[in-house]
Formats: C-alpha cells, structure tokens, sequence
C-alpha cells in the first residue's frame, strides 16, 4: 500500500514557516478541494491523481519520497 504522508509535511512545513496552515489554505493556494484534501490526510490508502501530488509537493516544498511511502499490506 503508499502511505501519503501529507499530515507530517504539513506539519512540517507550518514548522517551517512558524504558522498555522490549515486544509482551507492548502485548498486556496492549490485549486484542491478540501473535501480531497481531508480524504488524503484522513483514508488510508486513499487514491488520488499523480495531479494532486504533484501540486501538493510544489506547495509542501518537498520530494515525491518525503510524500509517498510504501509500506506492506500485512506485517511480515
């Protein structure tokens, strides 16, 4: 299953900038939904268009791999 990692770099990125950044900002600045957005932060294994990710690493500031992991469907 990727895991998106959206919650901790939004975390990481209201760090960074010393504010408050809430699921309405990200919305503004991305053309996102926020119903879209609080699917992605809130369903695991939610699918989403390789367009959000994009938009969501250009407005988080980070890599694809800061926002996608891939982790196993059942503990080994």
């Amino acid at each position: 299953m990727i895991r998106v990692m959206f919650k901790q770099q939004l975390d990481e990125k209201s760090f960074r900038e010393k504010r408050r950044i809430t699921l309405q900002d990200v919305s503004d600045a991305t053309g996102i939904s926020r119903a879209t957005l609080s699917r992605i932060a809130n369903t695991p294994g939610y699918n989403t268009s390789t367009d959000h990710i994009d938009m969501l690493c250009d407005y988080l500031g980070c890599e694809l791999e800061d926002l996608l992991k891939r982790v196993a469907d059942k503990p080994e």
